[in-house]
């Protein structure tokens, strides 16, 4: 079913089931097709050129995404924001301008403002494709879709499925990408917070604050770190750990364990249980974000004039 064909990839409300479905198919194909070694994977965007633009620190979806592109033959350009003309008084849109000049197909942006792609394109000219890697508090959706493609994998559908997210939902945009994609497959989603850290504003789920009683029935425990970054006030520590921490004590083994990264290790998720074999779901989330983010580029790129 892989026909779909994207402009750009800014949040999952954008997508309808049947465009998500034809980015799974495809990340599927890609992780075959890998087996076989790199130069057996069929790219429809070889030759392209993509600029990786982080205005906020990364590991796993930078490098992921050059990963990307290495697999695909697209050539990845790294924009260092500490070195560019930005630092000299030049706006977004002016630098995207020159780069699509030169010859970017397409930008893979993280960034501190919430809507900074829709605000770009409002003035930009140059025919390039966006995927948001990040806009503030908002949206992550290829983190989203990495966490679905891990979920079908281990569960096959995810629609019926109890599926609890913990800890810092409000200031998540992976939390929030993730209940819209969710949601649209009929999972069954609940938030399991402190009141601080709870945003009744966000539609589709249930809250709770309680963790025991969220993971009992839990068919997927997705822990949350808490972004410290974006929170100005104090937060009881000592108190989240005590009541909504993750650990080996209250995780039922035929729960799947999710974490987008990064974890902090014995704050929502115990190290014990990190290194166990449940833990091992977070180095294959890692993993599948190659696979799904080689089909976000080569449905954006590849259906590029």
């Amino acid at each position: 079913m892989v026909g779909c064909k994207l402009k750009n990839l800014i949040e999952i409300e954008s997508l309808n089931r049947e465009d998500i479905e034809c980015i799974i198919d495809l990340a599927l194909q890609f992780e075959q097709q890998l087996k076989g070694g790199v130069d057996n994977v069929k790219s429809k965007c070889k030759g392209k050129n993509v600029a990786n633009m982080f205005f906020e620190n990364s590991t796993r979806t930078r490098f992921s995404f050059e990963m990307a592109c290495h697999n695909l033959g697209v050539r990845i350009f790294n924009f260092d924001t500490e070195k560019s003309s930005i630092t000299k008084g030049e706006n977004l849109s002016d630098t995207l301008e020159n780069l699509w000049a030169i010859g970017i197909n397409g930008v893979v942006l993280r960034h501190t403002k919430v809507g900074i792609i829709e605000d770009t394109l409002n003035h930009l000219k140059a025919n390039i494709s966006f995927i948001n890697a990040g806009d503030g508090n908002r949206a992550h959706p290829t983190q989203a879709l990495l966490d679905y493609y891990t979920m079908v994998k281990h569960f096959g559908s995810v629609e019926g499925k109890n599926i609890v997210i913990i800890g810092d939902i409000t200031h998540s945009r992976v939390a929030k990408s993730n209940i819209e994609l969710l949601t649209k497959f009929g999972a069954n989603v609940t938030c399991c917070a402190p009141s601080y850290f709870q945003d009744f504003g966000i539609a589709k789920v249930k809250w709770s604050d309680n963790l025991d009683g969220c993971l009992k029935d839990a068919d997927v425990a997705m822990c949350l770190r808490i972004q410290n970054e974006r929170i100005t006030e104090k937060i009881p520590l000592d108190d989240y750990i005590k009541n909504y921490q993750v650990n080996e004590n209250n995780l039922n083994p035929k729960t799947l364990l999710m974490h987008p990264g990064p974890a902090n290790r014995d704050i929502e998720v115990s190290s014990k249980l990190l290194d166990s074999e449940a833990g091992l779901t977070v180095l294959e989330q890692a993993k599948n974000g190659v696979f799904v983010r080689m089909a976000v580029l080569d449905l954006i790129l590849g259906g590029q004039k």
